[in-house]
């Protein structure tokens, strides 16, 4: 059992995670009393299917004040109807955590989503501070999945076995892929796509599926919450930039499970796609537990200058440039010092794969753990 930094909210709220990353686990820890629908049981979606009044009879003979949790509430859309009837009839009178693995059903069937009665969070795989890891190469090798980390000797077998409940659970249940065996081809040649931007005609090609296909299958990826797409930056230089999107998955063990790379010591030329992965991940995490806003792109110019992340809200931006070496260059920084001298970012952090901590012209160089730690705290998105 993890203590996950995520605070719970005091109203109602919306819960969303990739499968496996303990939001039910967290979800007991914090409201062990509530009332509990477990939509992953199909006797009790078949009966709320049957006899949705049942949901709100037991709704309300609970106390006021009492938490209702609907877990993988992406398995009865209709369900939210009744969540919206009953905040509407009782105020605050319920409070409802409602926990999803996928947004694609929901937005499909034009799922009600509260109308602002609730607010939405995201959930992860553990960080390094909630998993208590240092070891870089592990987070790297196996990544942050929870029950990997705390079995580390079944970490293969887990992680392998991932992308089959993947494929069997969320894409087979949900129907949102009828030939299960392309969509397999693809996932291999996705995770070759991980930290890079997308050639989709490529990505056909490879995979041996119609393009069409794969740009279906690559939003099945995104709404789910297995992968997510880092959008370009345009500060509206005076250079042209890239404006494609970059792909990635959402956890460095499940790159190198789809990959086929678990059996294999962790090579040099995995370590850089990797590192981003595992960077990006925790800045996304820390900035749905500190609740603190802004959005993540990169940037990238058609000459080759580069920057894996900007972070930005309002006036404040900060880059972030990720190299897996462990020799610090003095050339890592410098599209950083140009930013920064341009004024198109307000602070600037490269994340190496060293031991010592530096400042050059103005950028900080901390090794990975210094800088997850930082991240941690509150320091670097500030």
């Amino acid at each position: 059992m993890y203590t996950r930094a995520l605070p719970l909210p005091t109203d109602s709220f919306f819960l969303f995670g990739p499968r496996g990353t303990g939001k039910s686990t967290w979800l007991r820890q914090h409201l062990p009393q509530a009332e509990w629908f477990d939509l992953l049981r199909l006797p009790l979606v078949l009966e709320l299917t049957r006899q949705p009044a049942a949901f709100r009879a037991r709704v309300e003979a609970l106390p006021k004040g009492a938490w209702v949790v609907v877990d993988e509430v992406q398995r009865l859309p209709p369900l939210l109807d009744e969540v919206h009837a009953l905040i509407a009839e009782h105020g605050k009178r319920y409070r409802f955590a409602l926990s999803g693995s996928s947004a694609r059903k929901l937005r499909r069937l034009e799922a009600n989503l509260l109308a602002g009665r609730a607010i939405t969070r995201q959930f992860f795989p553990l960080t390094a501070a909630e998993a208590a890891c240092g070891d870089l190469d592990s987070m790297l090798s196996i990544g942050m999945l929870p029950r990997v980390r705390s079995e580390p000797q079944l970490a293969v077998d887990l992680l392998e076995a991932y992308a089959g409940t993947y494929l069997r659970e969320e894409v087979q249940q949900e129907a949102l892929v009828k030939d299960v065996g392309s969509f397999a081809r693809f996932l291999e040649v996705a995770a070759l796509c991980n930290g890079q931007v997308v050639n989709v005609s490529g990505v056909s090609r490879d995979a041996g599926v119609a393009r069409p296909t794969v740009a279906r299958y690559f939003e099945v990826l995104i709404d789910t919450l297995i992968a997510t797409w880092l959008p370009a930056w345009r500060p509206r230089a005076r250079i042209k930039e890239t404006h494609h999107p970059k792909f990635f998955l959402f956890d460095p063990g499940v790159v190198r499970g789809l990959a086929g790379r678990l059996r294999e010591p962790l090579e040099a030329a995995e370590r850089g796609p990797l590192l981003e992965t595992l960077v990006l991940h925790e800045l996304r995490a820390a900035i749905s537990i500190q609740n603190i806003g802004g959005d993540l792109s990169y940037w990238r110019t058609p000459s080759g200058n580069e920057v894996d992340f900007v972070w930005e809200r309002g006036k404040r931006k900060v880059g972030i440039e990720v190299k897996a070496s462990g020799t610090w260059r003095r050339e890592y920084a410098s599209t950083l010092v140009d930013l920064l001298a341009e004024g198109a970012i307000t602070s600037a952090f490269v994340v190496y794969g060293g031991k010592e901590r530096l400042v050059d012209r103005g950028v900080s160089v901390l090794p990975v753990a210094e800088f997850l730690s930082e991240l941690t705290a509150g320091t670097v998105l500030a």
